[in-house]
């Protein structure tokens, strides 16, 4: 492959225009993601969050535009080469076969290990320790089959964490979890983007939670138009409820920001 743009950021969008059938959800998307930067992606159900990550991810053919990690286009990119660089965690994971929990996150490993051999010691290391870091050590010799939909999506992040991507693209992974663990992703993530200089983007139904970690925020507004930039300038009540239709109001309480349906 060809070397790497020296300063380029980790992921380059140029004038993205996404279809869903004769539907445009979004068009003339451009924006650039660099090291430590931690993105929410917000919007109402079908406006296109999650068609924007499989397209960012390079599962998705958009109908027009660039799509770059690094500088260098996702086709100049060999499979392995990507994935040591980009991860992708869907909205949902299925289990065809019983495997232990440990033996799934290890899974995330797979990009770092050279052909023709297993996992090492170091690679299951690495796999517990991301299983402590989603409160999953006592675990990792469960049957994933025997899990929650919460423990399992739980499961799902630590092989993203064990995978160690510079880029982290995901599709809605706190969904499924309980108050406890959700603010306990987001702290995580955020300290992958503050402290490691990981590249985050997520898609999130929670506007407090996006406005409590997000860095930057893309929201998809109901013209088919994107706002994006940072999150204290899009993640507004002008903004929210021009996108989600529905009047919001600003609350300050202890310091922090939170926005509430109107007439609540």
């Amino acid at each position: 492959m060809n070397a790497i743009a020296a300063g380029a950021p980790l992921l380059g969008v140029e004038g993205l225009e996404l279809r869903a059938g004769k539907r445009t959800l979004a068009s003339g998307v451009s924006l650039e993601i660099r090291a430590g930067e931690f993105w929410c992606v917000l919007g109402p159900n079908g406006c296109g969050k999650t068609t924007l990550l499989l397209a960012l991810a390079g599962l998705w053919a958009a109908a027009s535009g660039r799509v770059q990690v690094r500088g260098l286009p996702l086709a100049a990119w060999g499979a392995g080469e990507l994935a040591r660089v980009r991860g992708f965690l869907p909205q949902s994971v299925h289990d065809a076969f019983s495997a232990s929990v440990l033996d799934a996150v290890v899974i995330g490993r797979h990009p770092h290990v050279p052909r023709w051999h297993w996992e090492d010691e170091a690679d299951r290391a690495l796999a517990r320790r991301a299983l402590e870091d989603v409160d999953l050590r006592e675990f990792a010799e469960r049957d994933v089959l025997s899990l929650s939909g919460g423990e399992r999506q739980r499961t799902a992040i630590a092989t993203l964490l064990a995978q160690d991507p510079e880029l982290m693209l995901m599709d809605e992974p706190v969904s499924h979890l309980d108050l406890h663990h959700q603010a306990d992703a987001m702290r995580h993530f955020a300290g992958l983007a503050s402290n490691q200089g990981k590249g985050i983007v997520l898609s999130l139904h929670d506007v407090n939670l996006a406005v409590r970690y997000a860095t930057h925020a893309l929201l998809f507004m109901p013209d088919g138009t994107i706002a994006l930039g940072l999150a204290r300038e899009i993640l507004t009540q002008a903004l929210l409820s021009r996108a989600y239709g529905h009047a919001l109001e600003r609350v300050e309480l202890n310091g922090k920001t939170l926005f509430v349906p109107a007439d609540l």
